[in-house]
């Protein structure tokens, strides 16, 4: 038995799930999320809690058994508490501002960048005197946050010998030892 998939997904207060052929539905305070499931697989809400079954033992369903019940889990953890993922801008002149939704980021290119949030994405602008800027991505969907992040990240990684770029919060960029001048 899949070690992930037996364990059920206790539900936190004011979050419901919906199971129907083929998907399960979660509602929540943060907002609402759905995930396709193999028709395979059994997902049954009991006692305050989501299980999913699988039907035997074929490799194909003990991976999809312990794959949906992480899918569903992080679903029910996304409209319950949310996520989010911090990015810190770290060069001279990088700034970024925000327009609604809309991120505009000055990344040292000739032109600003404008980033339009997807939906179910909100972002959040910080910047303390001296330091550098901070972006918050937040959304429900972990997936979404994920991917917003990796995308805002691209504009401008992280250099290895001044450390200049866009990085996670707990990144660690390894830094590398420029040319020696010859004398």
């Amino acid at each position: 038995m899949s070690r992930i998939g037996k364990m059920p997904i206790p539900l936190p207060k004011g979050v419901t799930v919906e199971v129907n052929k083929g998907a399960v539905k979660v509602k929540g305070p943060k907002g609402e999320l759905w995930q396709e499931v193999d028709p395979d697989i059994e997902v049954a809400v009991e006692d305050g809690a989501v299980e999913v079954r699988r039907p035997t033992e074929q490799k194909r369903h003990r991976a999809m058994h312990g794959l949906y019940r992480s899918l569903i889990a992080n679903m029910v953890q996304g409209v319950s508490d949310g996520y989010k993922r911090q990015l810190e801008l770290i060069g001279v002149g990088y700034r970024a501002a925000l327009n609604g939704d809309i991120l505009e980021l000055g990344l040292g290119f000739s032109h600003p960048i404008f980033f339009v949030a997807p939906q179910g994405i909100k972002f959040d602008v910080a910047q303390e005197r001296g330091k550098n800027v901070i972006i918050t991505v937040e959304g429900s969907d972990k997936q979404m946050v994920g991917q917003v992040s990796a995308k805002l990240r691209s504009l401008r990684p992280p250099e290895p010998y001044k450390g200049k770029g866009i990085r996670y919060t707990d990144e660690f960029v390894r830094r590398k030892a420029g040319k020696t001048a010859a004398r």
